[in-house]
């Protein structure tokens, strides 16, 4: 489910936004769930507290703290959430692309805007969805493609996720939990108890150990390398990668 954020101190311009939307998905047939806050305060401290939104729409001008602050205080926690910004004036478009916003809708909110703006919003989140996955780390909320993983490892509770460009996410949790939410994408194995290994970025593979694109190599369990390569073999052909 689409998950949304309304953030205006106008209860009458909250109050518009909700039939708004409640009218787009009774039209298109769509589950999106929303949230109302008057104050980004209100918005921040959610945020703050692990709340995760596919998209915000965003009052630029508010007492105490401006949308386009907020909007910066948010990335820190959450780098993919698509913010909207809601202004009378365009005067703020180019303050507004600073943050990273997505679009921003012109004050009064008129219906025909309304619903192209969340026609195309709400299809790039649900393509999203569809192709990626949501982890929660210590430096914020990620959203990550398949491709972009090349292995995972835990230690202690901690699990680290490495990514191909050589960034290092980590997250609490354990590695069950992670190789169960990967298998949808099947393009994920799990060699060892402690390693998940994305099978797009093996280099080698030998009877001790897998060797990955990074040159890391993970160590193979006695008596494993025979499913292991048959596993990676069924993976390649499925996919045309052309073995000799």
């Amino acid at each position: 489910m689409i998950r949304t954020a309304f953030c205006d101190d106008e209860l009458s311009v909250l109050n518009e936004l909700s039939s708004l939307l409640n009218r787009y998905c009774a039209e298109h047939g769509k589950e999106i769930e929303y949230t109302a806050f008057q104050s980004p305060l209100e918005l921040l401290a959610a945020v703050e507290r692990g709340t995760r939104f596919d998209v915000i729409l965003m009052d630029v001008l508010m007492p105490g703290e401006n949308g386009i602050e907020a909007s910066a205080e948010i990335r820190s926690y959450d780098s993919n959430v698509r913010i909207i910004f809601l202004t009378s004036s365009p005067e703020f478009a180019v303050q507004s692309y600073q943050v990273r916003a997505y679009s921003y809708q012109l004050k009064p909110v008129q219906e025909g805007s309304f619903f192209s703006l969340m026609d195309s919003v709400i299809s790039e989140c649900e393509n999203d969805k569809a192709s990626s996955f949501i982890l929660r780390c210590k430096s914020g909320i990620a959203r990550i493609e398949p491709r972009q993983v090349e292995y995972c490892e835990v230690i202690h509770r901690t699990r680290f996720i490495h990514l191909i460009n050589g960034k290092v996410l980590e997250s609490i949790g354990s590695m069950d939990e992670l190789s169960d939410r990967l298998a949808q994408f099947g393009c994920f194995l799990r060699p060892h108890r402690s390693y998940l290994i994305n099978l797009d970025h093996i280099q080698n593979l030998s009877y001790r150990a897998i060797t990955m694109a990074c040159r890391i190599e993970i160590p193979i369990p006695r008596g494993k390398y025979g499913e292991i390569k048959d596993r990676y073999l069924e993976y390649a052909f499925r996919n045309g990668q052309v073995i000799i």
